[in-house]
């Protein structure tokens, strides 16, 4: 990873429609950019503020969400105690995927509604059946990702995909984040300001580029897909009029009000 840390995000301005790339500095001002930040992005010669910005967009535009299950033994603990030998791979529908300050609405007919705090991975370069030792180097960055869940639908199928992928049930932000290990990051999820979730990245049984490498093997990762690398223990339900805050040592705080 380089050791110049950049934050990227995306948001819509005030007055405006287009959605617009742009750079957190370091004084709090938002450059922006062009919109081909992998290459790298160039600056427009113009700063806001985050006054300005009317809405918060998701910090990529990924062809797929790849989601793993169980990868935190604390977490796998909570359900049925096994933990897998290999990735437990899951996917959630791109209707799902939302952003930072989006409302998020417990579907009808959905009675358990969980939070699921997660480090996210983006992805920088197309990547097929690439190496463990050079995956990281495929990868753009990280974010802050909420994989919400129906946990009644998910039991009830037997399977994840839709209790994983009702609208806007994965949020991310607000940033994408360069230039930080995702080895050992503190990971806190918050339940209208109580602390209900808190681990640390560095607990995950499969490692960033082992996820990055395994899933590869059997599916091409296009810039801007996005894994969502497990939740530690702690799921809780969440009932509408919620705020859950899920924050990332050194990648900020995405937030989000349950409505419904």
């Amino acid at each position: 990873m380089s050791d110049v840390v950049r934050r990227y995000t995306r948001f819509i301005l005030r007055g405006e429609r287009t959605p617009r790339l742009a750079r957190l500095e370091s004084d709090g001002a938002y450059t922006l950019l062009d919109e081909g930040w992998f290459c790298p992005p160039l600056p427009l010669g113009r700063q806001v503020d985050e006054s300005e910005i009317s809405w918060w967009l998701p910090p990529c535009r990924p062809t797929k969400i790849v989601a793993v299950g169980k990868n935190y033994r604390a977490h796998a603990a909570e359900f049925d105690g096994q933990v897998p030998e290999v990735p437990l791979l899951f996917g959630k529908a791109l209707s799902s995927l939302s952003a930072h300050r989006d409302r998020i609405v417990r579907p009808e007919g959905c009675g358990r509604f969980d939070l699921e705090g997660e480090l996210a991975v983006v992805m920088g370069h197309r990547a097929s059946r690439v190496g463990e030792s050079s995956a990281l180097q495929y990868v753009a960055g990280f974010t802050v990702a909420n994989d919400v869940t129906c946990r009644d639908w998910q039991k009830a199928d037997g399977q994840f995909h839709r209790g994983k992928s009702a609208d806007g049930t994965c949020p991310i932000g607000p940033y994408l984040v360069q230039g930080i290990s995702p080895d050992d990051l503190g990971i806190e999820t918050r339940l209208n300001g109580k602390t209900v979730q808190s681990g640390r990245t560095g607990q995950m049984i499969f490692s960033i580029a082992r996820l990055v490498a395994y899933i590869s093997s059997s599916m091409t990762l296009e810039p801007g897909d996005v894994i969502l690398t497990g939740t530690p223990a702690g799921v809780t339900p969440m009932l509408p009029g919620d705020v859950v805050e899920v924050e990332i040592e050194g990648l900020g705080v995405l937030q989000n009000e349950i409505i419904g």
